[in-house]
């Protein structure tokens, strides 16, 4: 079991979802609605993410291969995509456009699908990851190691969109927008990494 890795892959796959990033809309989200019609929402949106993700963990690399994409020019656009995400964080473009993404589908009903399963939680950036994260483990137990981590990532968005009153009283505007910031910065180091993993499987780096 690396350890080293699952708490990699942890961090970087928390700080890509941003559940304490997206708990204040969720509350936005489900402003009004019952208890127990946030927890069915919460639980939805969850899902449809985990079969998002998991989808692109287990046949990702190989749609990459019969386009003829290699992982390593794979591990640095993803590494790319996960800066120009940090950038957003760190200047707090990410949140702005969250937001617009959320008030043009606030009058539906039900957004456990759109636009919370998807793209807000398992969106662009994360599934970009889960396939780095495939790519770096292979054979059934870093599978199995990438899914575990994904899931706890999960279980814990989950958990904080139950408890979004007490966290936006907690935290408030300032508090929330602090958290995002630091977690860009280390996000952005992280992203840095992915592409010099990527040089060096091509040989260009030490």
């Amino acid at each position: 079991m690396d350890t080293a890795f699952l708490i990699t892959g942890f961090v970087t796959l928390f700080v890509i979802i941003d559940p304490i990033g997206l708990t204040p809309l969720f509350v936005a989200l489900t402003q009004g609605m019952s208890s127990k019609r946030r927890r069915i929402i919460a639980l939805r949106a969850v899902a449809v993410a985990f079969f998002v993700l998991s989808l692109f963990t287990l046949f990702g690399e190989a749609v990459l291969g019969f386009v003829g994409i290699s992982m390593p020019a794979f591990r640095i656009a993803g590494g790319l995509l996960l800066f120009l995400t940090a950038l957003d964080m760190l200047f707090q473009r990410r949140s702005k456009r969250r937001e617009d993404q959320a008030e043009e589908d606030e009058h539906h009903d039900d957004p456990s699908v759109f636009p919370l399963g998807i793209p807000l939680i398992a969106g662009p950036g994360a599934i970009a990851t889960m396939i780095l994260l495939a790519g770096q483990q292979p054979g059934l137990l870093g599978l199995g190691m990438v899914l575990g981590v994904m899931i706890a990532v999960l279980l814990i968005a989950f958990l904080l969109f139950m408890t979004a009153g007490w966290m936006e009283r907690a935290l408030g505007k300032t508090g929330i927008n602090v958290v995002t910031r630091l977690l860009g910065m280390l996000l952005s180091a992280l992203a840095v990494q992915f592409v010099l993993d990527g040089l060096r499987a091509f040989g260009l780096a030490n």
